[in-house]
């Protein structure tokens, strides 16, 4: 038993939740990853980058969110980048820069996202709320 179903019968069981909302949590579990053995290293490239969030603290029941980037669209992005004048990427990395975001896309190249997807398989992020939970992974 995966460690959040197990937090959902042990929230049920401390009458934190009623049956049906732990039914509901454990349907939603389900569905968020439905291959359940991660697929071997090298063995097919990712499509998508994906952002699951639940929130299970809330009064109306479960708050889910789920994003599906396609990775190709990011592949595509640092290649456009690479069409950018340098004189152009100064700028844009000081504007980057005092917006808060310290990138330099001078140095972004497309092995840099190709390493980032291989290495980041899947990461779960930790949430200050124990009814929530962030998980970020490639498909």
């Amino acid at each position: 038993m995966n460690e959040q179903r197990r937090q959902v019968l042990q929230m049920l069981a401390d009458g934190k939740l009623a049956a049906d909302e732990a039914e509901r949590l454990i349907d939603a579990l389900g569905r968020e990853r439905p291959e359940s053995a991660p697929t071997p290293r090298g063995a097919t490239r990712p499509k998508y980058l994906r952002v699951v969030a639940v929130d299970t603290s809330g009064d109306s029941g479960p708050s889910r969110l789920n994003i599906r980037v396609p990775l190709q669209l990011l592949r595509a992005g640092v290649r456009l980048a690479s069409l950018i004048p340098p004189e152009a990427l100064v700028k844009i990395n000081k504007a980057l820069d005092r917006s808060g975001i310290p990138i330099d896309l001078t140095e972004l190249r497309p092995q840099n996202i190709e390493e980032l997807i291989e290495q980041l398989g899947e990461v779960d992020i930790d949430v200050d709320d124990p009814g929530s939970r962030v998980q970020v992974f490639c498909e």
